[in-house]
């Protein structure tokens, strides 16, 4: 069975066409402007080739592994393909699984469920939270930042040199911050861990964007991404690797779907039989739109050609980096050091500006959609500003003194959908906001950086 979706021969352009590049907003100074998406790193906009194909099918909608009908069999169908696309994608070997959730965070607080009893887990705490957090019930140690690629490696091997060389342990990594955009070493930290008698699991929610993932080649024994950072909207998310732990955990969920066979025992209990296939951990209705979302994603991407895709956002990543050098008052945020290999995802400070005045006097005066904060990887960010949790000031005067400590950060992202022109409008408006500041009066409110209308412009 088949559903009839977007031609696969159509023109890709660079950039890819992408929902919403035709948006406009309004601007606190009069007018509307195009929206310039740069939060990338956050959600990024849906590609049209994936929007097509939803809709092509969103008419044939149906449940998934409940019908004898023609719409629950195509429904079905198209499921257990996405989940072959999926792998395809990633480069999974003929033994491993592919497991549906709701996102990154889901795809990790599952595998930390499935971890066997006394395993002891291994962490950076540069890691976003979704991987930084989910290991509560394991024995966790958590890593220092490091500076290097190498001591990266280095750290991860004294680490595990000291651990329980009889128990289970697992080490957490991502494979590019979502902080500094700077790939991680995860073959050599791969090597490490298996070395020591480890596991470990990719968080790949920011490098599967940019880059290809493989896992047989990485030899990581899992990675987790979401879908709405692929270009992939609906809430999905992938959890793909080895079976074992996951076939002999309690479900994630216990439920329709994830059970084989429910019985009533004769003292009046229940007696189940769990699936031990990827069903195991899937209960309830899937999220088939989601899930498919995910699939047409994949194929996008790779019809696309990732050479083609990395060659051009390493062209938009070096004009921002230098754009903003040429900036004095701006300071990009690293851990690597300037010569490190980095997607999409750059964090700066400028300096005497409160960053979410700055981030909301870009979307108010300029249409531009950046992030402010600390992007859910406080430990990392606080360790590149060198600051400690402090309450943040008013939004509409500068937090700090020329020279001191920015309490929080500015974060642009883009990637495949990204046009020059916006680039452009950011880079440009950067300049203008340090040299003339803002044309408009800020407030905070509701713990946000938000124009006041009620105030005479600047």
């Amino acid at each position: 069975m088949s559903v009839s979706t977007a031609a696969l021969d159509q023109s890709i352009y660079a950039p890819l066409p992408v929902l919403g590049a035709d948006v406009t907003v309004p601007l606190v100074t009069g007018g509307d402007v195009t929206y310039a998406a740069l939060d990338y790193a956050a959600s990024a906009p849906a590609l049209q080739r994936v929007w097509d194909d939803v809709a092509a099918y969103a008419p044939y909608y149906g449940s998934v592994h409940r019908g004898a009908g023609y719409l629950s069999q195509l429904s079905t169908d198209l499921f257990e393909s996405s989940r072959t696309t999926v792998a395809d994608f990633l480069g999974c070997r003929p033994e491993d699984q592919v497991v549906f959730t709701r996102s990154t965070t889901d795809s990790l607080n599952l595998l930390a469920s499935a971890l066997p009893a006394d395993c002891q887990v291994f962490v950076f705490e540069t890691e976003h939270h979704a991987s930084l957090l989910p290991w509560r019930d394991a024995r966790v140690t958590y890593l220092d930042a490091p500076r290097t690629p190498a001591e990266a490696v280095a750290t991860l091997e004294r680490a595990l040199a000291g651990r329980d060389p009889h128990g289970p342990a697992l080490v957490c990594v991502t494979g590019a911050s979502n902080v500094t955009g700077e790939l991680w070493p995860v073959k050599e930290l791969t090597s490490a861990a298996h070395a020591h008698g480890a596991r470990i699991v990719l968080d790949a929610a920011q490098l599967a964007p940019h880059h290809p993932v493989d896992i047989a080649d990485l030899d990581v024994d899992w990675v987790a991404f979401s879908g709405h950072k692929l270009y992939a909207p609906f809430g999905s998310g992938v959890l793909a690797g080895r079976a074992d732990w996951l076939r002999d955990a309690e479900p994630y969920l216990a439920g329709g779907g994830a059970s084989r066979k429910v019985a009533r025992r004769a003292d009046g209990g229940v007696d189940v039989e769990w699936h031990t296939t990827p069903a195991r951990h899937e209960a309830g209705s899937p999220n088939v739109i989601g899930v498919y979302s995910i699939a047409a994603a994949c194929r996008a991407l790779t019809e696309a050609g990732f050479d083609r895709l990395v060659a051009r956002e390493q062209q938009l990543v070096t004009r921002v980096r230098e754009g903003l050098a040429g900036v004095p008052e701006v300071r990009v945020l690293s851990l690597f050091g300037d010569d490190a290999p980095r997607v999409g995802v750059i964090s700066f400070v400028v300096e005497g500006w409160n960053s979410s005045h700055f981030a909301a006097a870009l979307s108010a005066e300029y249409g531009i959609g950046v992030r402010d904060g600390l992007f859910c990887a406080h430990p990392l960010v606080r360790t590149l500003l060198g600051s400690e949790p402090q309450e943040p000031g008013e939004c509409g005067a500068p937090e700090a003194e020329p020279g001191e400590r920015s309490l929080n950060a500015i974060r642009v992202s883009f990637g495949a959908g990204t046009p020059d022109e916006h680039i452009e409008r950011f880079l440009g408006a950067v300049r203008e906001l340090v040299r003339t500041g803002a044309r408009w009066s800020y407030r905070t409110e509701d713990g946000r950086c938000v124009p006041d209308r009620g105030a005479a412009q600047v």
